[in-house]
């Protein structure tokens, strides 16, 4: 089997600015429930990708994926593991199969604590993968705003080219947008020129109007990212959040002429979610936010359902999981 792919030029991607705080635009957001959830619901309801049209997507969807390991028992070993899978996502055998063996196709990011930003440098030195850090007292975010600062700062020394920041929840329950605004805003002055993923821990923040508020407060901070979650909540990625973030991308770059990226994560872990949430943005944004400087998703077992599904559209059986073992 050849997978044909169109070879396409990326534009040059303007960065967020940022701008100042907008607070009558902020006021004017409301977001409708139930509208948000009929319309989630009709993706990937109507129209699905099939055969060679799903492995291309499956194919595009590994250059889009943060791979991320995020836990308390995080060693130096188990990063170097997941940077050598970051190095070889998929095994040579089905990418020549595919016709695919000549093609650059790696994930979008390793994504690690500030603890392990060196070790995943050094073992993904010359791949061009980034190395991204979570920041700012990851998950909860409640520390002082000076450790704050110096954590991201430690984190970019250290050669993280991306940094996800978590807000305060507290902050949107409170309606209080200058101190959200403010304190983000300082964090992309601390970021330089790594990139800043804003993580609202949307499934904390009570109502849909709240996250759409506190996207567009963290998009006129600076933001080059929103982020739905740490993964350590217990509501995290979902379809109608999602749904929210992105129609508050899309108002954010009528208005300013800025494109901001989208990172859903927390809970997409086969390749059948992957497909939704692609679906999702190509229909909302277009096929030019299916990049990976404009969409990420933030998974660590994701990868692997997709590695099974590719060898499934080859051979018509599904390999067991330690063909395709993560770490």
């Amino acid at each position: 089997m050849k997978l044909v792919t169109a070879e396409t030029t990326i534009p040059v991607h303007k960065r967020n600015p940022g701008y100042p705080l907008d607070l009558d635009w902020v006021e004017r957001v409301r977001m409708n429930r139930s509208a948000l959830e009929r319309r989630a619901g009709t993706i990937g309801a109507r129209r699905t990708v099939k055969k060679d049209y799903q492995l291309a997507w499956l194919l595009k969807a590994i250059t889009m994926i943060d791979l991320t390991t995020l836990n308390a028992d995080d060693t130096p070993g188990r990063v170097e593991r997941l940077c050598a899978k970051a190095r070889n996502p998929i095994r040579r055998d089905i990418l020549d199969q595919l016709g695919m063996g000549n093609r650059r196709i790696l994930p979008g990011a390793v994504c690690v604590y500030h603890s392990f930003v060196k070790t995943a440098v050094d073992a993904l030195d010359g791949s061009g993968i980034p190395v991204a850090a979570v920041s700012t007292a990851f998950p909860h975010g409640l520390a002082p705003v000076e450790t704050k600062i110096a954590e991201i700062e430690a984190s970019v020394k250290d050669g993280a080219r991306e940094i996800d920041i978590v807000i305060e929840r507290g902050m949107v329950l409170r309606g209080d947008w200058q101190a959200l605004y403010d304190q983000v805003k300082a964090f992309r002055k601390a970021c330089g020129d790594a990139h800043i993923k804003t993580i609202l821990g949307t499934g904390e923040l009570a109502t849909q109007t709240n996250v759409a508020k506190a996207s567009l407060v963290c998009m006129l901070a600076g933001a080059d990212f929103i982020k739905t979650s740490t993964g350590k909540e217990k509501v995290n990625a979902n379809l109608v959040t999602s749904l929210t973030m992105i129609r508050m991308i899309r108002w954010f770059a009528e208005e300013t002429g800025i494109e901001i990226g989208y990172k859903p994560a927390g809970g997409i872990a086969t390749a059948g979610d992957a497909l939704k949430y692609m679906a999702l943005m190509k229909e909302e944004l277009g096929t030019n936010w299916l990049q990976p400087h404009l969409f990420r998703f933030g998974a660590s077992s994701l990868l692997t359902d997709i590695e099974r599904q590719l060898e499934h559209g080859l051979t018509g059986h599904y390999a067991a999981d330690y063909r395709q073992p993560m770490v």
